[in-house]
């Protein structure tokens, strides 16, 4: 994880999919845990979404809230 990861969480939106437009910080746990039993994709989105599947599984979404604008 870099620690610029963890402001691109409350900035980046999902680009595809269901939940596209939603901020991967505010996506369900349960779509981040289908990502990561079924591959989550390459590159920056895929790192964004196992990041915050870890955050959201160890119960870590508050440390977030600082950074939300």
């Amino acid at each position: 994880m870099k620690p610029e990861d963890l402001q691109l969480l409350v900035t980046r939106s999902m680009p595809f999919g269901k939940h596209k437009g939603c901020l991967i910080a505010d996506l369900p746990g349960n779509y981040l845990r289908w990502f990561v039993r079924t591959g989550v994709p390459k590159g920056e989105i895929g790192r964004l979404i196992a990041l915050m599947n870890e955050i959201d599984h160890n119960g870590l979404s508050d440390l977030l809230k600082p950074l939300r604008r």
